[in-house]
């Protein structure tokens, strides 16, 4: 098992919250007269380290942010964090340490499908909210799941924006899938295979990996058996760059596209010249735009909180999750319970993060359905696609022999 870890800030956080907790009459545990205490299992180390680092900062510029202006309702509201390092049986261990021994109100920003199947039932049994989850996968969008209120569109809709702008602007038809070989693959590729079915068409080829490896290249051979214009890679940033640099290096150049977990400033950051033409669908708005407001925001708070730190499409979820999970709060006053925090969010009145607008219904734990499709550009940025294009790396065109 992979080993908890945890700033000594974090540690002296907790201490100072079960001590003013214990020294006060709270109605939820992680309440006090003074504070209120989330907390998160996410991956700060592994392929997926990026993912959860970034989403902790997001979280932490918005409830900072919060607390400049004298929190919530007199109180302040902070995080504890523990690495999972993307593993499932860590998230559980985790997900039991914050609730039953640092006592917190909420979980908030888990990173992954596997991480999340494996600690909700743990939040669930204990009656702890489950809140912005890093992934799309369906089976948190169940009715069902009261105590799970999601943040982003699903994976569903991210493969479904794939597929239909593949053959609507690039005429491809020819679509293969390469997944990560767990839970978060698996729903990714069902996305894909539902969008194809939908059109009557099938995969042109698979390939898998193991989660936590970078062995990739048996999938690569199995993809490239089917000679595919396009591939829709299912993974976090690590794998899906090992993938795409070696094919690459054989030739092998169809259109690749890959959903928002992938982790965007790290993917382009680690692939280089190779990423160039790479397409990113995207949850949360572009971070360098000047709208909707928030994103405006988002990068102030970021600034204050963390003045080394790059915006990026990760840190921006993890204030819109942050920010959220601030709007909750907000609605119960100083009388807060887990029950009305989550009826708060839950609500039929829409909730308006700065333009950025996310809607609930008593079916409904999902509170937005927007899909932004992205591109990795020469200068190694991204950039919104509003058409996609056909790209080639540099010396890699039909002028020079490669390439599909």
């Amino acid at each position: 098992m992979i080993p908890a870890l945890r700033s000594a800030a974090f540690v002296v956080l907790a201490g100072l919250v079960v001590s003013a907790a214990a020294g006060t009459r709270a109605d939820e545990n992680g309440v006090s007269d003074q504070r209120i205490l989330f907390g998160q299992s996410a991956a700060f180390s592994g392929p997926a380290g990026d993912l959860g680092r970034n989403m902790r900062l997001g979280i932490e510029a918005a409830f900072a942010e919060a607390n400049a202006a004298g929190g919530v309702h007199g109180r302040l509201v902070e995080l504890t964090s523990l690495d999972d390092g993307y593993e499932p049986e860590a998230a559980i261990a985790n997900t039991r340490e914050l609730i039953e021994q640092v006592g917190v109100f909420a979980l908030i920003g888990a990173v992954g499908t596997p991480t999340s199947r494996s600690a909700t039932p743990v939040a669930r049994e204990s009656g702890v909210p489950y809140i912005a989850p890093f992934t799309g996968a369906a089976f948190l969008r169940d009715a069902a799941a009261g105590d799970v209120v999601n943040l982003r569109a699903s994976y569903y809709q991210e493969t479904e924006e794939m597929v239909s702008r593949l053959i609507r602007d690039l005429g491809i038809t020819r679509i293969a899938v390469m997944y990560q070989d767990d839970s978060f693959g698996q729903a990714g590729y069902n996305g894909v295979r539902l969008a194809l079915e939908r059109r009557g068409m099938k995969p042109a080829s698979l390939g898998v990996y193991p989660r936590n490896t970078l062995a990739v290249r048996t999938g690569l051979l199995d993809l490239r058996r089917g000679a595919p214009d396009a591939v829709v890679l299912v993974g976090a940033y690590r794998p899906v760059t090992e993938l795409i640099s070696w094919s690459r290096t054989i030739g092998f150049n169809p259109v690749f596209m890959t959903i928002s977990f992938v982790g965007s400033n790290a993917l382009a950051r680690t692939l280089g010249a190779d990423g160039i033409g790479v397409y990113v669908t995207q949850v949360v708005p572009y971070p360098a735009a000047d709208a909707p407001p928030v994103v405006v925001r988002y990068r102030r708070a970021l600034a204050s909180h963390s003045p080394n730190v790059a915006p990026g499409f990760v840190s921006l979820e993890g204030y819109l999750a942050g920010r959220l999970a601030l709007a909750g709060l907000e609605r119960c006053g100083r009388t807060l319970t887990r029950a009305c925090f989550l009826a708060g969010l839950r609500s039929a009145e829409s909730i308006d993060l700065d333009g950025f607008v996310i809607s609930f219904g008593p079916r409904d734990n999902q509170g937005s359905d927007d899909v932004f499709l992205t591109v990795i550009g020469a200068d190694g940025r991204y950039h919104p696609a509003a058409l996609l294009q056909k790209h080639y790396p540099p010396g890699s065109g039909p002028e020079a022999g490669g390439g599909q």
